[in-house]
């Protein structure tokens, strides 16, 4: 335990680092996978480390020693972590659980929100046409979700455009591409340092319906001309929906300036592949923050049992 606690605390000040190289080298939904559960895996072990060096620290305190009959003598001479750390580590742990609850009990509500909406929403084959001069459209979830899109962006796009515009906001509700993004979120409410992380899955979502909308329409130059021009045309001040796709990563699928140019680039060269060493190395990432914090649970479970508290 005293190595393997913090390994996972070390990986998630790493990790960061190959959000932007994943997201733009590696096939976009095989990037999607691999970003969240780097974020989900991540977020839950610097939890458990935290947990873990909290509870090394609660066991040094005589009274919990006489209340629990432990020898709080042999956890301060056995523990591996300072006190100072401890404490540290249960403040931290607070915050941690305090922030994952916040945002799965946010996460929860909108994707209720979403369903009620979607239900109340008078539909054919899933789209619905709203009035509103605006260029906006957007993936709203539910069961089953809907494809809102405004008059202003019919008028903005032409006809061929619309059906490569639908493919693109089908492939997010088609893939649960609001599910991918709230995991990520939640991994990084628990640890802000993997932010990144979730920022870059905002962007792969969009990327994976972009190369869905190129598959179903065989035209990756059209694609690229569409999503630079919906999102010209996308107007910075858009109503999205409450409960859409948007609020759960970003405001709109087709509005962020930022990441335009970016999908605009890719959909003009030719498909990524899905970069086995990349993928092999979030694989090993994975793999050590799990083993790294099982082993660190077993070294504090020897420790109780020494201290006479298990």
């Amino acid at each position: 335990m005293r190595i393997a606690v913090y390994i996972p605390l070390l990986l998630s000040l790493i990790a960061p680092l190959g959000a932007r190289p994943l997201s733009e080298r590696c096939e976009p939904r095989l990037a999607t996978w691999l970003l969240t559960a780097t974020a989900l895996v991540l977020g839950t072990a610097t939890t458990i480390s935290l947990g873990l060096l909290a509870v090394t620290g609660l066991i040094r305190i005589p009274q919990l020693a006489t209340l629990g009959h432990w020898s709080s003598h042999a956890a301060q001479r056995d523990d591996p972590a300072e006190l100072s750390v401890s404490l540290i580590a249960g403040l931290l742990l607070g915050g941690a659980v305090l922030m994952a609850a916040r945002m799965a009990w946010r996460r929860a509500r909108t994707l209720a929100a979403a369903a009620l909406e979607a239900a109340c929403m008078p539909t054919r084959d899933g789209l619905v046409v709203v009035e509103d001069e605006g260029p906006d459209a957007f993936a709203l979830p539910g069961l089953p979700g809907r494809v809102v899109i405004s008059t202003g962006m019919l008028h903005t796009l032409n006809e061929t455009e619309h059906d490569i515009l639908l493919a693109h906001e089908r492939a997010h509700l088609t893939a649960h591409h609001y599910a991918f993004v709230a995991l990520a979120q939640l991994g990084a409410a628990a640890n802000p340092l993997l932010r990144p992380l979730a920022t870059a899955v905002t962007y792969t979502i969009e990327r994976w319906a972009d190369e869905n909308a190129a598959t179903t329409t065989g035209d990756r130059k059209r694609v690229a001309r569409t999503v630079g021009k919906a999102a010209l045309a996308a107007r910075p001040g858009a109503r999205t929906s409450g409960a859409a796709l948007g609020i759960l990563g970003q405001r709109s699928p087709l509005a962020g300036a930022g990441p335009v140019p970016r999908r605009v680039a890719a959909l003009l060269a030719p498909p990524l592949s899905r970069h086995p060493l990349l993928a092999a190395v979030t694989a090993a990432v994975l793999a050590t923050a799990t083993l790294s914090t099982a082993e660190a649970a077993h070294d504090l479970h020897v420790l109780l049992e020494t201290v006479g508290a298990w």
